[in-house]
């Protein structure tokens, strides 16, 4: 470890301090061994312990590097597999047995000390995959995000956890489906189940719950052999306030902010990182470094991301910023920063923002004023959209703009529209379970919300489970209610699905425009007595275009007028009401549907059409390029 590595560390600017810092493998002095660094700048001292020595607190001592706070030592005294931990005799005199912040592999919870991983020289297998993504322009391509939580896709019957190896399955079966990537809640070590990974320990290791860091290198090469991008959730926001951890590491408050109103969060009960000291943004940005080319992912979604930007976000008291206002001046710094170096040093990558509040230009450039995301999840849509869905559609005339509000800012950033984890815990109820009325309009409901979300400008994401109806709230501590495809109604809702997602990836004017008005045209949005929207994707070629016409309620309608903009002839391509998804088959299948030459709406030309109930109907021109535009 050199000096200039360490000064790069302290001043900030180090992105890849994993490869100094924790355990590795090396020859020193013509012995073969291995390495422990850690940081800890206000410790007394620092002894590795273990079942090597064992748990001798003082037997061997690091050495504080250039009195930097960086303290080291080499030892062929442990190996491949055997585990250990720091013990930090902190400022304050207090010894406390602290896991590796940079380990890789750690014991099973409950137990907590990191592990020798020595690891294999992998040998990728994605590299057309990767040079194929890097070409393509991301936000003018398809986006169907599998959101999944790997340890309740499925799970053993003694409660034990699926492999790695043993969740290619759900791989393969996210390419049966239709989607485009996977995204995976926090893989990385956590203590405690229920906070879903997302109070987290070992930043740079993958939980032993499924294996070894290198199966899930090979858990993405499968994904990736599959055309399925993997994204990563994280928390840099936030963490847990274990024992074992990184909280009061050094007996001081190393990782997290001195200041206890702005680094307590009570309502977590974590602790929020200081990321204004520069030693914590080279811990987190590495990170995210490490994750992307290390492990090949596609993409990070950064959680709570709010909680980053404001001071009083979720909290009681808090204290201004020295402007006198509510922003976290180092927070919004820290988001910036993370993302112009994603952007310089990967291609093409994905950096999403789970950002709950109105703060503006999230996914605009860093040289905008923005933040620099490349893509934000649209809450103010899942908010309005899921209200709605929840009401007796005899109400929902009066609350028809919770239905056409989202559309007037649509554009304002890089969206992807969530019905995520988040909105079927705590009581919330699953999305089946939100729906109105009795079984068979709950089933119709759900089949008409997802084609509105399809229909939709943004990218999507669906949690897993909700493809097929789940009946239940998500459970993290037990598989998905796979025994309900042998009922017919969930088997069906699941090909539903199956063919939404295969007609999104086949028609360009669904994701092609995604994120400009120039892309979507609304047909007639005013419709509140009848809870009907009719809206136009458009892609970028003439006559390239779907009409969704949208009904809230049980009513079917005949002979409803259409507006559309070229005096042809249509077909209906989808409709969510067909008897192959357990729908009441109101559909106009093998119908030429002829336009007539007398405006309606704001389109020239119109056509008369079968509104089914609570359903969705996608209609497009029956041929292209067009014939008679000009009649």
């Amino acid at each position: 470890m050199t000096k200039e590595k360490i000064d790069k560390f302290i001043s900030g600017n180090s992105l890849d301090s994993y490869k100094f810092l924790g355990n590795h493998k090396v020859e020193y002095k013509g012995e073969v061994g291995n390495s422990f660094a850690v940081w800890a700048p206000n410790a007394k001292a620092v002894y590795l312990v273990g079942d090597f020595n064992n748990w001798n607190e003082t037997s061997h001592s690091l050495t504080n590097m250039y009195d930097s706070g960086i303290w080291s030592i080499f030892t062929t005294d442990l190996g491949e597999g055997e585990i250990y931990k720091y013990n930090v005799v902190g400022c304050d005199g207090v010894s406390r047995l602290k896991s590796d912040p940079y380990g890789t592999f750690s014991e099973l919870r409950p137990k907590t000390a990191s592990v020798v991983y020595e690891g294999i020289d992998y040998k990728w297998k994605d590299k057309k995959y990767l040079e194929k993504k890097n070409k393509i322009i991301t936000n003018n391509e398809p986006m169907n995000i599998y959101e999944v939580h790997l340890g309740s896709w499925k799970r053993k019957w003694d409660g034990g956890f699926f492999s790695f190896e043993e969740l290619y399955e759900m791989i393969d079966y996210a390419k049966d489906m239709g989607y485009t990537h996977i995204e995976l809640m926090p893989i990385t070590e956590h203590p405690l189940d229920m906070s879903w990974g997302y109070q987290t320990v070992g930043y740079y290791a993958t939980t032993s719950r499924h294996g070894n860091p290198d199966e899930f290198k090979a858990f993405v090469d499968k994904c990736h052999e599959n055309n399925l991008g993997i994204i990563l959730d994280f928390a840099y926001s936030h963490f847990c306030k274990d024992e074992h951890g990184l909280y009061r590491f050094d007996g001081s408050p190393q990782f997290e902010y001195e200041d206890p109103l702005k680094a307590e969060n009570l309502g977590w009960g974590t602790v929020h990182f200081d990321l204004g000291k520069p030693e914590v943004n080279s811990f987190l940005l590495s990170n995210v470094m490490y994750w992307f080319k290390e492990f090949h992912v596609d993409g990070i979604r950064v959680d709570a991301v709010s909680s980053i930007l404001y001071l009083d976000y979720d909290i009681g008291d808090w204290r201004p910023n020295k402007y006198g206002g509510r922003e976290n001046i180092e927070g919004i710094d820290f988001l910036r920063r993370l993302n112009e170096v994603v952007y310089e040093n990967i291609k093409n990558p994905l950096i999403i923002a789970e950002e709950s509040t109105s703060w503006p230009m999230v996914t605009s450039p860093t040289y905008l004023g923005g933040l620099g995301f490349s893509n934000k999840w649209n809450m103010g849509w899942m908010n309005d959209t899921l209200k709605y869905m929840e009401m007796d559609p005899i109400y929902r005339k009066h609350h028809h703009n919770l239905i056409t509000f989202s559309f007037m800012y649509a554009f304002s950033e890089n969206f992807i529209l969530p019905l995520s984890h988040d909105e079927v815990v705590h009581g919330k109820k699953s999305l089946l379970d939100k729906m109105s009325g009795d079984e068979w309009q709950r089933f119709a409901s759900l089949r008409l919300l997802y084609s509105y979300y399809m229909i939709h400008p943004g990218k999507k994401l669906l949690f897993m489970g909700g493809e097929f109806g789940q009946g239940l709230e998500w459970r993290y501590a037990y598989g998905l209610e796979w025994q309900l495809l042998d009922r017919e109604q969930h088997a069906k809702t699941k090909v539903f699905v199956k063919e939404l997602n295969n007609l999104y990836r086949k028609e360009k004017a669904l994701y092609e425009i995604d994120n400009s008005y120039e892309g979507f045209d609304f047909i007639d949005p005013h419709n509140e007595d009848q809870s009907i929207v009719t809206l136009m994707r458009k892609g970028k070629d003439e006559g390239e275009f779907i009409i969704g016409i949208l009904n809230f309620t049980p009513v079917v309608y005949y002979d409803y007028k259409v507006g559309v903009p070229y005096l042809d002839i249509y077909e209906e391509v989808f409709n969510s009401d067909d008897e192959k998804y357990w729908g009441s088959n109101q559909t106009m299948k093998n119908t030429e549907l002829y336009a007539i030459d007398n405006k309606w709406h704001n389109q020239p030309y119109h056509i008369k059409i079968k509104v089914p109930p609570l359903g969705a109907t996608f209609i497009k021109l029956k041929s292209n390029p067009i014939n008679n535009k000009n009649e």
